[in-house]
């Protein structure tokens, strides 16, 4: 059977989701390495994002959509629990995490640093500093939602985590967000014992390409 193929640019949380699903399931892969609006990324994505998957003839955008055919596709523990309230709460927060927590700690706060698009490359003090307040809020919410089991839903890995993990250990690389997840002791833990996981320890991006 053919190899399923992951696309997109490592260092992307979504690219770097998709293979520790791939790890935890025990599914061989290959990452094709490549940028958003490439013509092998346009090739299956209507917008050109990342990341995107083959297997065989099937083809998928989207990370959740991935997420879904991977656990769903190949034997193992299902990552996603399959009773109905279970499997909605991993759902809910999949969404919590893409619509609003990871547009402000990745899309304002970390391309701030990223990707500045200041003169001298130095990081945009201006949208750093305006983000900070909703930085706070969010890193309270998920260290009271980890603080009692461990994880995100129910007492094992699920997507929920899978899906977060990529964005803590880029939140815990810089300065003003790294002190804020010290200050979140369950939270810390939690990133903590997570980076231990084998599919998530050996699959740790590069450093971030710059533009």
């Amino acid at each position: 059977m053919a190899k399923l193929q992951i696309i997109g640019a490592p260092q992307s949380n979504f690219v770097w989701g998709c293979r520790i699903v791939c790890g935890e399931k025990g599914v061989p892969y290959e990452l094709t390495a490549a940028f958003p609006h490439t013509p092998v990324v346009d090739a299956i994505h209507p917008y050109g994002k990342i990341p995107a998957m083959r297997h065989g003839d099937v083809t998928l955008c989207e990370s959740r959509a991935i997420y879904y055919y991977i656990d769903h596709a190949f034997p193992g523990t299902p990552l996603s629990p399959r009773d109905p309230v279970g499997g909605a709460q991993v759902e809910q927060w999949l969404s919590l995490v893409n619509t609003t927590i990871d547009p402000v700690l990745l899309r304002q706060y970390g391309v701030a640093y990223f990707f500045p698009g200041t003169p001298d490359g130095s990081p945009n003090r201006t949208a750093i500093d305006a983000v900070l307040p909703k930085l706070e809020t969010h890193f309270q919410l998920l260290d009271r939602s980890v603080a009692k089991t461990g994880h995100l839903v129910g007492s094992s890995l699920t997507l929920a985590d899978v899906n977060l993990v990529p964005i803590l250990y880029y939140m815990s690389r810089l300065p003003e967000s790294g002190e804020m997840l010290g200050r979140c002791s369950s939270l810390k833990t939690y990133l903590d014992r997570m980076l231990q996981r084998p599919s998530i320890a050996e699959t740790i991006p590069p450093p971030m390409p710059k533009p």
